[in-house]
């Protein structure tokens, strides 16, 4: 058996109590934080938590020695710990369709999820947002995916959530911002996030170019770029993220 556990958001509390029992009656305990990372936590508070040592994987893990893992879960219960909700990132959906096709079966206990959260702290409407992508670090001339999947949505009035780069390490939303308008976004109005989950976030509503100049504090941090918006949308953005007065013209 191959189990994945969503971690949520912030820490080793997030974990519901259907998690930390599965995690506990396991034969092997895994944790990854190449997809993402719980910043309020370490690996020591959380393997006190679950009362187990608990295999930190990496990349490759993952990955290209997926199937090691799998072939040991023929034989263990095996848990596999993650941030956030399990199956967001494509990596573990390609992992539990390869157990499944090696005859392992496979469980999903779920997490608390940015995609969910974003809409919570913002107050946006989680049917007004379209395809989401990643903004990376640039190695050489930045990549123009996330602005033209910022275009293609605003193309049917919808929202995009962007991902921010983990390696080498978190990035901020100072220099998301910066790539996203040297690949030619501007003058368009923003929501940053940092810290969903913890006690703290900080959610800020304003135009690109300012929120670059905007202190969100540490990570982690994700970004939504803005398409038009519906009135509640607007009265929670001014209650909750401090938006400026002229975000009223977005108001369908």
């Amino acid at each position: 058996m191959l189990t994945f556990i969503g971690m949520g958001l912030w820490d080793e509390k997030d974990i519901s109590l259907k998690g930390v029992e599965a995690a506990r009656s396991a034969d092997v305990v895994c944790v990854e934080f190449y997809t993402s990372k719980l910043v309020g936590t370490e690996i020591k508070k959380i393997e006190e938590l679950i009362g187990r040592e608990i295999r930190v994987l990496d990349r490759g893990d993952l990955e290209d020695n997926s199937k090691s893992l799998i072939e040991e879960a023929k034989k263990k219960n095996i848990a596999v710990l993650v941030p956030g909700d399990p199956m967001v990132a494509t990596t573990h959906s390609a992992m539990r369709i390869e157990a499944e096709r090696m005859g392992v079966r496979t469980k999903i206990i779920h997490g608390a999820s940015i995609i969910s959260a974003v809409c919570g702290l913002t107050g946006l409407h989680n049917y007004r947002f379209g395809k989401s992508a990643s903004v990376a670090y640039p190695y050489g001339k930045p990549s123009r995916t996330p602005v033209n999947v910022v275009k293609q949505n605003w193309s049917i009035d919808a929202h995009t959530l962007l991902f921010l780069d983990l390696h080498p390490e978190p990035m901020l939303i100072p220099t998301a911002v910066e790539i996203l308008r040297e690949a030619g976004l501007d003058n368009c109005y923003a929501v940053g996030v940092a810290r969903a989950g913890s006690d703290e976030p900080v959610v800020k509503c304003d135009t690109l170019e300012k929120l670059g100049k905007y202190d969100f504090g540490g990570g982690l941090h994700v970004l939504v770029v803005l398409a038009a918006l519906h009135f509640m949308e607007y009265e929670c953005l001014k209650t909750f993220a401090s938006a400026p007065p002229e975000i009223e013209g977005l108001v369908e």
